[in-house]
């Protein structure tokens, strides 16, 4: 059973993001404050619930969260600012967007740079561990899923309804046959190309 709080008694925000390990797209990241009633017996890490349930989940927490905020960045900036300070700065982006400021902040990870004054931990696999950072994996993840769906329609050969622009062989063939679109990560390693020698 995932807990409620790291540190109670407090306005407490959980934060996680999706889609640091993909070839395209943004990486998304949600802040989710929960009350000290809040529980479902499904949530957890977004990752071992299926697509199906983490949308029904979704709607649940919208509903029943006290406060959440989904933040995003685009390929430019993954490609200006690197990856993980993206992503780190696309939860301060959700952060930025809750009604309430939080009093203190959990992150899933073992990375994370400091919010303003606000105390926070970081939790490695924090996402099975609390209810609030399982929460915020399920928006980002959702969230995710719904922008790569789109943009699958402007460029459907990449297979991202599927693949959501992880480094699948169809989306790598893909990118070998047609070139890279302005959703790639640029600086990222595009084609896993084995070293070839001319002898």
């Amino acid at each position: 059973m995932l807990e409620l709080f790291y540190k109670k008694d407090t306005i407490e925000a959980g934060c996680d993001e999706a889609g640091r390990g993909c070839l395209a797209g943004p990486v998304f990241a949600a802040a989710v404050v929960l009350h000290n009633k809040f529980k479902h017996e499904w949530l957890t890490d977004s990752k071992q619930i299926s697509e199906k349930k983490r949308y029904e989940l979704r709607e649940f927490i919208i509903e029943n969260a006290s406060d959440f905020a989904v933040g995003s960045f685009s390929p430019e900036q993954i490609d200006q600012y690197n990856i993980l300070n993206s992503s780190i700065l696309s939860m301060h982006q959700a952060l930025d967007q809750l009604k309430e400021k939080p009093e203190h902040i959990i992150i899933d990870g073992n990375r994370f740079k400091p919010y303003g004054d606000i105390p926070y931990q970081t939790i490695i696999k924090g996402d099975g561990k609390y209810l609030s950072i399982a929460a915020a994996s399920i928006l980002a993840k959702t969230f995710r899923d719904d922008y790569m769906h789109k943009i699958h329609e402007e460029f459907p050969m990449y297979g991202w309804n599927q693949n959501k622009g992880y480094p699948t062989k169809l989306h790598r063939e893909a990118i070998r046959k047609y070139g890279i679109t302005k959703y790639h990560r640029k600086t990222f390693r595009l084609l896993d190309e084995q070293l070839t020698l001319n002898l």
